[in-house]
């Protein structure tokens, strides 16, 4: 089945999925991310996303292969620019990001990425991209230069996140931002939540499992876990703990 569409089975389904997020910026060689992937395969991970909003190295391809041949965990590009496509990885989240106003990342990029993207086997995952305030000016803020939607203005996530909907993007992904200050809190997931009909990501600032299982209760039908894994590799396993618990009840309430 195609990721997508796996996605958004599990969506209707209520189930949750968790993705761990590699940036290739961090790794100077693919080896070091073994003992996350044993992790990952132990824990029953959905996905692997790998990128970052600046990516200076040119492992990326390597990164990806190192993953690929040991774990079958789809990997999904997760691109700061049309310059991160690596068509080795098996999907791509196609972002927009519809919480700013700069031209180039809601349509400029994807006019350049799109015949590349036809060309090859990636698939294409349409996706609103919403950035949310940490408390601090994040990597993705600066380099897109774009301002974050204010934590406590919940109506306006929503209806951005609604206007992407209406314009046929499959995801919405809200993000803190890489290394955030403060999670997105429990009302705003909530609010976008209800609001939409289409799976919707959460990341940035989830270090700990009551964090991962506060964003899930909230309406988190994914979500990312990053650069908290580099110093509590094990809270992985507390959080896929918690998921595997909740997709079980599910499952036993059907």
């Amino acid at each position: 089945m195609a990721i997508l569409k796996n996605l958004e089975a599990r969506y209707r389904e209520g189930k949750k999925s968790i993705a761990v997020l590699v940036d290739p910026d961090k790794v100077e060689d693919p080896s070091e991310l073994d003992p996350l992937i044993r992790l990952a395969n132990e824990n029953c991970v959905h996905f692997f996303f790998v990128g970052g909003s600046l990516v200076t190295t040119t492992n990326m391809g390597d990164v990806i292969k190192h993953i690929k041949e040991n774990v079958s965990i789809p990997v999904v590009l997760f691109p700061g620019s049309s310059l991160q496509i690596e068509p080795s990885a098996d999907a791509i989240l196609f972002l927009s990001l519809i919480s700013g106003r700069n031209p180039d990342l809601l349509i400029g990029q994807h006019v350049i990425a799109a015949p590349i993207l036809k060309s090859n086997k990636l698939e294409v995952m349409p996706t609103g991209y919403l950035l949310v305030n940490s408390g601090k000016t994040t990597s993705v803020a600066y380099v897109s230069n774009t301002t974050p939607i204010p934590e406590d203005k919940y109506s306006l996530a929503a209806c951005t996140a609604l206007a992407g909907e209406m314009l046929g993007l499959r995801l919405i992904y809200l993000d803190a931002g890489s290394g955030a200050e403060r999670e997105i809190n429990a009302k705003m997931i909530s609010t976008v939540r209800k609001t939409i009909n289409v799976p919707l990501i959460v990341g940035g600032g989830i270090n700990t499992s009551r964090k991962a299982i506060t964003a899930l209760e909230a309406g988190a039908d994914l979500i990312v876990i990053g650069n908290a894994l580099e110093k509590d590799p094990n809270l992985l396993t507390e959080i896929a703990d918690k998921i595997y618990d909740w997709n079980q009840s599910v499952k036993t309430e059907r």
